[in-house]
């Protein structure tokens, strides 16, 4: 099992010493480092600004929002910097949610999974640079011939000859019919909230994914890149403790924050896992202001279950659950280069 680094995307303001993070990961045999966006800093600048500081370690987004960039931007995006890497860049999509999509990118959520679709094949049909680009589906449409067109358009094939027509793709996807689908037409999958407690969950879906016709990888070569916090505690009493209570209001964000009342695809994921009541406590209190209430309902077991917290033996009994279940990389914050080289040593 790899090691990733979570760059993550930024708050208020650009994150201090992410220079010596991913010096520390090149260094110390992580195999990628990954950044992300939401609202605010992209994925793909930062891959290009500390990825220039890099030789070896993989460049990838996690994730890309789909309804940012049509999907031949994305592509253009994704064949500059694997030039620019030297073919280090995975290339991590998903769709992000209603609120984002509909409120910050103002485009229609609706077909998620067909969207996905359309613009994985875009993607692919650039990165092999066969033929000129073109697309039938509804949601982007190649040449655009809709409203307010003027009948000009003409299919092309990008004009710089990609380096390497196999980018690996990897889905973020959350529920059955996307994580089947992730299977069937993606090189690896980015899950959220994945344990090695739920991992049973997925396998028939992952599996759907794999006997369809045409599908692209098998079990055999397929990624999965799950994300935890791991993090090495002097002991496994209070120190350990302490770093399981910091994590619970992360944990309350996303089960009762994060996405509309009505529509939460992370409070579904947490529904699945079998927090069903639990999930319906905490997003009541926490839409009604009341976090710290919310985070108090949170309980150990579901953190420790999450993310792997403890001394040095009990965090490589841990890792090699997760690896058992199938992970292949580990995506992990770390806080600073020490804990890089930290967590690297121990886990070589």
């Amino acid at each position: 099992m790899k090691l990733g680094l979570q760059l993550g995307y930024w708050g208020a303001q650009p994150p201090a010493g992410v220079g010596e993070l991913v010096a520390a990961a090149e260094a110390s045999g992580f195999d990628a480092i990954f950044t992300a966006e939401a609202w605010g800093s992209d994925a793909f600048t930062p891959l290009a600004w500390w990825g220039r500081e890099t030789s070896r370690v993989r460049l990838g987004t996690s994730i890309v929002q789909m309804s940012g960039r049509t999907p031949t931007s994305i592509a253009m995006h994704t064949l500059t910097l694997d030039h620019l890497s030297g073919g280090r860049v995975i290339l991590g999509m998903g769709v992000s949610g209603p609120q984002v999509v509909e409120g910050w990118y103002g485009q229609p959520f609706s077909k998620p999974l067909a969207r996905t679709r359309e613009v994985v094949s875009i993607i692919r049909q650039v990165l092999a640079r066969e033929a000129p680009v073109t697309n039938d589906g509804p949601h982007h449409p190649l040449p655009y011939a809709g409203p307010g067109a003027v009948g000009l358009g003409k299919p092309l094939k990008p004009i710089v000859h990609p380096l390497r027509a196999d980018v690996p793709i990897w889905l973020g996807a959350e529920g059955p019919k996307n994580v089947a689908q992730t299977a069937e037409i993606a090189d690896g999958w980015i899950p959220i909230f994945y344990t090695p407690t739920s991992a049973g969950m997925y396998q028939p879906w992952l599996d759907e994914g794999f006997a369809r016709p045409g599908a692209r990888r098998t079990r055999a070569d397929f990624e999965i890149a799950a994300t935890c916090h791991l993090q090495i505690t002097e002991d496994n009493g209070p120190a350990r403790q302490a770093v399981i209570d910091a994590m619970k209001p992360f944990v309350s964000l996303y089960m009762g924050g994060m996405g509309a009342k009505d529509q939460n695809f992370h409070k579904q994921v947490f529904e699945r896992m079998g927090y069903a009541d639990l999930a319906a406590q905490v997003q009541e209190l926490y839409l009604a202001g009341e976090k710290e209430k919310a985070t108090g309902l949170i309980p150990d077991e579901l953190v420790t279950d999450m993310h792997i917290i403890g001394d040095a033996g009990y965090v490589k009994e841990r890792v090699a659950e997760w690896e058992a279940t199938g992970v292949t990389t580990l995506l992990l914050s770390c806080r600073g280069a020490d804990e890089v080289r930290q967590v690297a040593e121990l886990l070589a």
